[in-house]
């Protein structure tokens, strides 16, 4: 078995060796996949921005007043003149600039130009409304769907099991039977927007929303926030003043438990994060693997294998829901039960 392994990995290695490459393609590719894993103003569904079928998307700015432009205006690094200024983007940020566009590029390749707000609705943002309407129209028919308390809508058993499944496993276990209610919209909602949002990323052409790092923090945020000012005294005293543990013990362990009152929730934010993320450049590393190569047997290898990604990527994406929902039940019960008549 040892032995069929080293053969194996041998035949990849002399294919990966002897197949030549072009350095230019290798960058398209490399641009490629990091266009489809971060953000934009303009959503690309497929093609080159030449010839593709993009979508310009609304682009609001407010410096000392609003302005209004279509991220077309902006294409091929162009300026654009509105009426409190000048503005040019650059790696898919607006920097305010003069009337030639001179943007000042730190030692970082960074820009030092000022930024005005942006309020532009990029790809994500559409995305986000997509999964925030399917998601109202599915519960929506979901209820109008029972009939004598039974659901008479397919789909709607789906949905209605798993409503089941994340109260009696996950909000019951974690927070406990008397004060579940409270939260059990929020988990409802987190499951159901990470869920449809992740494999609407799987989709060709769609955004990566769960794949970026601001909308998992913002998630892991609202976590935090529900699990820090419901957190009762029985909380914060375990937290800062444990019982039955020394004093010079409790000031070493104190500055540690503050600390994770922060990492906790972070740690939400960048697991979901880094495994979606991870998953679409596994994908598409495979998938450009066939342009990169040229090569009849990578092309099959590639899509056999992404085709195995592909699947692997939807059981993720309930994975991911289930686990992100699970540890948010967890931190919201321990903040809000009771350890006074507990054994310490």
């Amino acid at each position: 078995m040892i032995l069929k392994k080293i053969l194996l990995f041998f035949l990849f290695f002399c294919i990966f060796s002897f197949v030549k490459s072009n350095n230019s393609d290798n960058n398209k590719i490399s641009n490629t996949i990091i266009e489809h894993i971060t953000d934009s103003h303009e959503w690309n569904i497929i093609g080159s921005s030449k010839n593709g079928i993009i979508f310009s998307l609304p682009v609001f700015l407010w410096n000392n007043g609003l302005e209004y432009f279509s991220s077309s205006q902006f294409s091929s690094e162009k300026v654009v003149k509105g009426k409190y200024g000048f503005y040019k983007m650059f790696h898919e940020r607006i920097y305010k600039t003069n009337s030639y566009g001179t943007l000042y590029i730190d030692t970082k390749g960074i820009p030092k130009n000022e930024k005005p707000l942006d309020f532009s609705i990029t790809k994500n943002v559409i995305s986000i409304m997509i999964s925030v309407i399917l998601l109202c129209y599915f519960f929506i028919r979901m209820k109008y769907s029972y009939k004598n308390n039974q659901i008479k809508w397919n789909f709607g058993i789906l949905l209605e099991f798993l409503i089941l499944f994340i109260r009696d496993k996950i909000a019951i276990p974690n927070i406990g039977k008397e004060k579940y209610r409270s939260y059990f919209p929020f988990l409802l909602t987190s499951f159901f927007f990470i869920l449809v949002n992740n494999l609407i990323g799987i989709i060709p052409g769609f955004p990566n929303v769960t794949g970026n790092i601001n909308i998992t923090f913002v998630l892991a945020g609202i976590t935090f926030l529900i699990s820090n000012i419901n957190a009762n005294k029985s909380y914060w005293k375990h937290t800062f003043c444990m019982p039955g543990v020394p004093i010079g013990i409790r000031f070493l362990l104190a500055p540690i438990e503050f600390i994770g009152i922060f990492i906790r929730p972070l740690t939400l934010c960048i697991r979901l994060f880094a495994n979606i993320t991870a998953g679409h450049i596994i994908i598409l590393s495979f998938i450009c693997l066939i342009f990169i190569f040229k090569n009849f047997f990578i092309a099959g290898f590639s899509v056999i294998f992404g085709f195995f990604i592909s699947m692997l990527e939807i059981m993720v994406s309930f994975l991911q829901a289930f686990i992100f929902t699970t540890l948010s039940s967890l931190l919201i019960g321990i903040s809000v039960k009771n350890y006074e008549n507990k054994i310490h």
